[in-house]
């Protein structure tokens, strides 16, 4: 047995045995039901095998913030401003988001409602306790990023860049027209709440959703994808 060259296929060794005597035995007659059951087992695998690679490479990744797209917070000056009105929706032209805007509070836990996976994946959320858009201070949109069928509202938020523009449009008929400073990325155990959520002495707006690696051990992603923007200007919604 030691001076014994086994055969390697696909480089795993094989090893094959025969009886003392030199002669192979008869195979014992298998069952029509124990074949059967092994084909079954083999479609099954094979099936299995199918599904996940399938799954694979259907998975769509979503655009991450590039070092370039980095930018600034948001501006030196003050800038324009507008009255208190409710965002109604909101279109990013660069990234093809049009959406009706939800109003969501805070959950019982104190942390931020989000909107529901199953039915509003592919709406937008303001957050009522902040201030409207346009209004001097940080007002505040999330979204998700993906969901159960695929790809969310906020999908491709990693790929704006500075100089893209954000439109809100008001309850009051006013479009606010907010331009894109920087897009960036936090993990969610360092996510910098103060300079995000702060307040401003000027109209900000912040997008906000799920990014980086995404965790299958908890479901959960462990970073965040954050939009800056700023008001620059204003116009009827009816003219837009």
């Amino acid at each position: 047995m030691g001076g014994t060259r086994w055969p390697r296929i696909f480089g795993f060794r094989v090893v094959t045995s025969w009886p003392e005597d030199g002669f192979s035995r008869p195979p014992t007659p298998v069952s029509l039901r124990a074949r059967l059951a092994g084909v079954a087992g083999v479609l099954l695998i094979v099936g299995g095998i199918v599904a996940v690679s399938t799954t694979f490479l259907l998975q769509q990744h979503a655009p991450q913030p590039s070092a370039a797209a980095r930018g600034d917070i948001g501006p030196d000056g003050s800038g324009p401003w507008l009255p208190r009105s409710v965002p109604v929706s909101m279109d990013i032209p660069a990234i093809g988001v049009t959406s009706n805007l939800l109003d969501l509070g805070l959950d019982a836990d104190g942390s931020i409602q989000v909107p529901s996976l199953v039915t509003s994946a592919g709406e937008a959320a303001w957050y009522k306790y902040s201030v409207t858009p346009g209004q001097i201070g940080t007002s505040v949109i999330e979204g998700h990023v993906d969901s159960y069928q695929g790809p969310a509202v906020f999908f491709r938020l990693g790929a704006l860049q500075p100089g893209d523009t954000i439109d809100v449009t008001l309850a009051d008929g006013t479009m606010a027209i907010f331009r894109v400073t920087g897009v960036r990325q936090y993990l969610k155990t360092n996510f910098p709440s103060d300079a995000i959520y702060g307040a401003t002495h000027y109209a900000a707006l912040r997008l906000i959703t799920c990014g980086g690696v995404f965790d299958y051990a908890t479901g959960h992603y462990l970073s965040s994808t954050v939009v800056f923007a700023s008001l620059t200007s204003s116009r009827s919604a009816s003219t837009a």
